[in-house]
């Protein structure tokens, strides 16, 4: 008597549990693998948010140790909306000098600073014209301006406050004030309220970061003449 071997193969009811087991580890690998691509882009996203922060403020600093001060010429002025400065082109002889402005501006619902800087300036005419320039471009930026701005860091308010006479104070009060107009004469301006002929001892930034980025609050960065200083 022969014995026919017999083989036999799945029933349906099994096909369709390891169809649905594997459909089920591919989902929760799939899910798996998004959730790291998630951590992966926002700790990208902390990452250029704390490196654009950094370079933010080393330019600050830099603009602020770069002032240039000139006689009868403002050389600072904060009017509450904007920060105006007249800073070195470079370290070279013979580069002019530049008009550099901080502002804050709304862009697409959310508040943005924003820096602007001149072209280097060779002659006292092309600085007065560069320095009214600063101010209308902090209110309403022409088309030329907007090439000329870069956004920073997104922001909800900032302050700045001068360390004159051994103590903080509002550039706006009495003693941020011009301290001198200039002489009148074909080459010369008086300086424009609150504007400074001679740099303050310290300027104090305040900035209130918006939420959602990796460093958000209130941060405070003091410039001392001479050197950087504060605490971010």
């Amino acid at each position: 008597m022969r014995r026919t071997a017999f083989c036999r193969g799945f029933t349906l009811i099994e096909l369709l549990v390891a169809i649905s087991l594997m459909a089920l580890m591919t989902v929760l690998s799939w899910r798996g693998l998004d959730g790291v691509s998630r951590a992966q882009t926002r700790l990208q996203q902390q990452s250029d948010d704390v490196l654009a922060l950094q370079a933010t403020l080393a330019q600050w600093g830099a603009d602020l140790d770069a002032m240039a001060v000139q006689p009868d010429t403002p050389s600072l002025d904060w009017d509450g909306r904007a920060l105006r400065l007249v800073r070195r082109s470079s370290t070279e002889p013979g580069e002019g000098l530049r008009v550099v402005a901080w502002a804050r501006r709304s862009m697409d619902g959310q508040g943005q600073w924003l820096r602007w800087q001149s072209p280097p300036l060779l002659t006292r005419g092309a600085l007065d014209v560069a320095w009214q320039k600063a101010q209308a471009w902090a209110q309403t930026p022409s088309d030329d301006d907007l090439l000329r701005e870069v956004r920073t860091v997104a922001l909800d308010q900032w302050q700045i406050f001068y360390y004159r006479g051994n103590a903080w104070s509002n550039p706006l009060s009495s003693a941020g004030s011009a301290e001198a107009a200039s002489p009148a004469g074909a080459d010369s301006a008086p300086a424009p309220t609150g504007a400074i002929t001679d740099v303050p001892d310290g300027v104090r930034l305040v900035l209130t970061l918006s939420p959602g980025q990796a460093i958000n609050g209130t941060l405070t960065r003091d410039w001392v003449r001479g050197q950087i200083g504060g605490s971010p």
